[in-house]
């Protein structure tokens, strides 16, 4: 090897070495931000290159009323993400229901909805939608579901008939989308360290926190009646289900508990129109 060659090569490995500790310093900084101010730096970093078919452009725009909402950019973008996110998790229909353009674009724009403030918005976690026709028996546990989570099989499961009545009646807190993918992004988030899985996991640390400095809380909660009981099996039903409230009805919700749905706001950086 002539010495040409040997510079040409140093100074690639010198220059590679400069690019790590750059990235790795970017990282910190930006995890430090992120904690400080609970939102990344920057939100999409991806060109919006991929599109959405006509059909379902129309059906956000008649039945979506969160994309609605959202101004031109923002729409662009989440045409972007959600043509992603359909694009990369595999749906199957179960007992003979094909999944369709419809079940697939309200599907997937609920999940994109719901991660809108994350920059980490395709919920890896997920890798399958499976989709009954109606409620389903479980062998698991030998009952019948509405829709439930598999981390360990990377899944996610619907009834499309409770799908679809969580997402036509619109403020009666009650949505097994929401709900589900609720359950998804919360474990998704405490196996990750990406910038928007920190922000959630120290945004569900301050609600937990709260709640339990917070006895008179607790009761108000439980007095009021705003969330059903099935908030208080445990913290992820707790999570799920303030989650619901906060997307159907996020002013009797911020009436009602402000500083809750503070905490809400910043562990899904959640900052858009109606919110």
């Amino acid at each position: 090897m002539d010495s040409t060659s040997r510079i040409v090569l140093l100074t690639i490995f010198f220059v590679s070495m400069g690019l790590v500790v750059l990235s790795r310093f970017y990282v910190f900084f930006e995890q430090l931000y992120a904690l400080k101010y609970r939102k990344p730096l920057f939100l999409n970093v991806i060109p919006f290159k991929k599109t959405l078919s006509p059909f379902q452009l129309q059906l956000l725009i008649e039945e979506f009323s969160f994309y609605r909402n959202l101004d031109k950019k923002q729409q662009l973008i989440f045409q972007h993400r959600l043509a992603h996110f359909i694009a990369e998790k595999q749906f199957i229909g179960r007992q003979g229901l094909q999944p369709n353009e419809r079940m697939k674009t309200l599907i997937g724009a609920t999940a994109v909805m719901l991660t809108f403030g994350f920059r980490k918005y395709s919920i890896g976690l997920i890798e399958t939608i499976i989709i009954y026709p109606r409620q389903y028996h479980s062998k698991v546990n030998e009952t019948y579901h509405k829709g439930e989570v598999n981390p360990n099989l990377k899944v996610i499961v619907f009834s499309w008939e409770d799908f679809e009545h969580g997402y036509h009646i619109g403020d009666d807190n009650l949505n097994v989308g929401i709900h589900e993918f609720g359950h998804a992004i919360h474990l998704n988030a405490f196996g990750n360290k990406d910038t928007s899985s920190v922000i959630f996991k120290q945004g569900f640390q301050d609600l937990i926190t709260y709640l339990k400095l917070n006895a008179c809380i607790r009761q108000s909660l439980i007095q009021s009646k705003y969330f059903r009981a099935y908030a208080y099996t445990n913290h992820y039903e707790f999570f799920a289900v303030l989650l619901e409230n906060f997307i159907e009805t996020p002013r009797a919700f911020k009436t009602q508990f402000p500083e809750l749905y503070r905490l809400m706001q910043k562990t899904m950086n959640f900052y858009f129109t109606g919110y």
